[in-house]
């Protein structure tokens, strides 16, 4: 089972305690950083034309959270 670190898994709480229809260039950093980390696959910033993938990225970071610290 895969558990975010401490530092992460508060990053990600806080980024949880916001829900929003949009997301910041930091936040949009953030979630490809955490994915690219955490399901080992290479950096990359999928296309915003399509919000597709950075949803699904979205629902895989939060099945780690739901996983604790």
């Amino acid at each position: 089972m895969v558990k975010f670190s401490k530092e992460d898994f508060e990053i990600w709480s806080d980024f949880r305690s916001n829900p929003k229809t949009t997301l910041s260039t930091i936040e949009y950093e953030l979630i490809c950083k955490l994915h690219s980390e955490y399901y080992k696959h290479r950096f990359y910033k999928p296309c915003t034309c399509s919000p597709k993938t950075i949803k699904g990225w979205i629902k895989d970071l939060n099945i780690i959270w739901d996983n604790g610290n």
